[in-house]
C-alpha cells in the first residue's frame, strides 16, 4: 500500500481529514519525508501500519482475520537474497506459503503471481532497508515501467533498483545518493531478466 492511499483510509477511519504533517507526526518522521515517500510510490511497511493504528487508535484492516478473501497466501523464499547494493547470488530455492493481506500488495489482483524475498544491502534505502522482506510481481511481458522498482538478474547476480528505459538502454537507479546511476545497453540489455516489480515491504521494526 502506498502513503497516499493510507492517507484517505486513516481519513476514512478515524473521521477527520488527515494530511501529510500530522501522518508525518504519527511515523516520527519530516513532513517532507512523507512528501518525498508519496513522490516515489514508496510502500508503508507492517510496523508503520501498527504504529499509525496506535497513534490514530483506529483498526485500519480489522476485518482481515474474519473475511479470508483479504487473505493471499504467497511463497516466501528465506534463504533468497537480492541486492540492494552490488549484487548477491541465490542460496536455495526452499519456500514456504506466508498469509498476507492483500491490503499490502499494491494493485493487488488474484491473476497475478507473487513473492516474497529479502533485500541485502543499503542502495534502496530509505525505500528499502537491509533485511525488508520484498513482496515482488512476477513480471510476465510488460514493459518496464519508468522510475519503479524491480527485481532483476544481471550477470547471475540479483539486484533491487529502480529502472527506466531509454530507446535501447536501460537505466539503474538507487535511492541512496552514494550509489551513482548506471546503464546498460545494445546487446548487453539483452542479459538483463526482469524476475518482478517489487509491490509492498514488509519491515518487523
Amino acid at each position: 500500500m502506498k502513503l497516499d492511499e493510507l492517507l484517505k483510509i486513516i481519513s476514512g477511519k478515524s473521521g477527520k481529514y488527515v494530511n501529510q504533517s500530522l501522518l508525518a507526526e504519527a511515523l516520527g518522521i519530516t513532513r517532507q519525508t512523507v512528501s518525498n515517500r508519496i513522490k516515489n510510490e514508496s510502500q508503508v511497511t507492517v510496523s508503520e501500519l501498527k504504529r499509525i493504528e496506535e497513534y490514530f487508535n483506529i483498526a485500519l484492516f480489522n476485518d482481515i482475520s474474519e473475511d479470508e478473501s483479504n487473505i493471499v497466501y504467497v511463497d516466501y523464499y528465506p534463504d533468497v537474497f537480492a541486492s540492494c547494493g552490488s549484487g548477491s547470488v541465490v542460496f536455495s530455492e526452499d519456500k514456504i506459503k506466508m498469509p498476507m493481506p492483500t491490503a499490502l500488495i499494491n494493485g493487488f489482483s488474484g491473476k497475478k503471481s507473487y513473492s516474497i524475498i529479502n533485500a541485502s544491502g543499503n542502495s534502496m534505502s530509505p525505500a528499502i532497508n537491509d533485511g525488508d522482506n520484498l513482496i515482488v510481481e512476477h513480471w510476465s511481458g510488460e514493459q518496464i515501467q519508468d522510475n519503479k522498482i524491480y527485481v532483476f538478474c544481471f550477470n547471475q547476480e540479483f539486484f533491487i533498483k529502480r529502472l527506466s528505459k531509454n530507446l535501447d538502454e536501460i537505466i539503474i537507479k538507487s535511492d541512496n545518493p552514494e550509489y551513482r546511476v548506471r546503464t546498460i545497453s545494445g546487446n548487453t540489455a539483452d542479459d538483463l531478466i526482469l524476475i518482478g516489480k517489487v509491490v509492498g515491504l514488509c519491515r518487523t521494526i
